[in-house]
């Protein structure tokens, strides 16, 4: 796993950015594929999370995550769910110690946060959809109706794919100037003609200053660009494979 230096010293809190490495899941999911929606066995996938679980120091039904449709909507956990009523959403906020909240990636933006001093973690899948629609923003307001001060959350981003990596169409391109003209400073000429490389990090970090969180850590990590680290959907399309894993990224609150 990987961790935030700026998360790893607070108190009261547990986080890991999960690599691939450290399952059970064989060939293309090779080794620790978290993606229930994948179409790894679901043995596989609970012995995997069960795992992780262990590392974040709760036991295996207390690690959550959602069925993630790359909207701006954020769910409360208050005690844990099933595989089965997993709730339609991109992010998490909690307050309830000993539960981990997570979301799944392989090349959007794992964005977790944390107010110790009121006690409130969140955890956001910040793909280019989620976040132009305004999942980050969301994300925080839901933290600050459950106490947490947006001048006191940290928040640290994950590994996820880079400009160099992430080439886009026009009609991608115009979606976003659309939004804000601004918006151009986040593509550069792709050698395909009519085509752009976005960075979406660089534009998680500015939705992230623009709303006043001061305490922002990037991992400056690569999905794509790491095949042995990481899984992506993007390399796995690119290459023809038939699916790809996924790798989960939670928070907890620890007593």
């Amino acid at each position: 796993m990987l961790q935030a230096s700026s998360l790893k010293t607070l108190a009261r809190i547990r986080h890991a950015f999960f690599t691939r490495s450290g399952g059970v899941s064989p060939g293309v999911y090779s080794s620790l594929n978290g993606g229930v929606g994948s179409n790894d066995t679901p043995e596989n996938v609970a012995e995997n999370r069960a795992r992780m679980a262990t590392t974040l120091g709760v036991s295996a039904d207390r690690l959550l995550t959602a069925f993630q449709i790359h909207s701006p909507d954020v769910v409360v956990a208050k005690k844990p769910w099933t595989r089965g009523h997993r709730p339609r959403a991109d992010a998490i906020v909690t307050r309830v110690p000993k539960l981990a909240i997570g979301v799944s990636t392989a090349d959007c933006g794992p964005l977790l946060l944390a107010d110790t001093e009121a006690g409130v973690i969140g955890a956001t899948h910040a793909g280019w959809r989620g976040a132009l629609g305004g999942v980050i923003e969301a994300t925080v307001a839901a933290m600050e109706r459950l106490g947490a001060d947006r001048m006191l959350i940290t928040a640290a981003l994950g590994p996820t794919i880079r400009q160099p990596n992430y080439e886009v169409g026009p009609e991608f391109v115009e979606r976003f100037l659309a939004a804000d003209s601004a918006n151009s400073r986040f593509f550069t000429p792709s050698r395909r003609a009519g085509h752009a490389m976005f960075d979406l990090t660089g534009y998680i970090a500015e939705r992230v200053r623009r709303i006043g969180i001061a305490h922002f850590e990037d991992l400056g990590l690569c999905t794509y660009a790491d095949p042995e680290q990481f899984f992506s959907y993007r390399r796995t399309t690119l290459m023809g494979e038939p699916d790809y894993g996924r790798h989960v990224n939670a928070i907890a609150l620890v007593d």
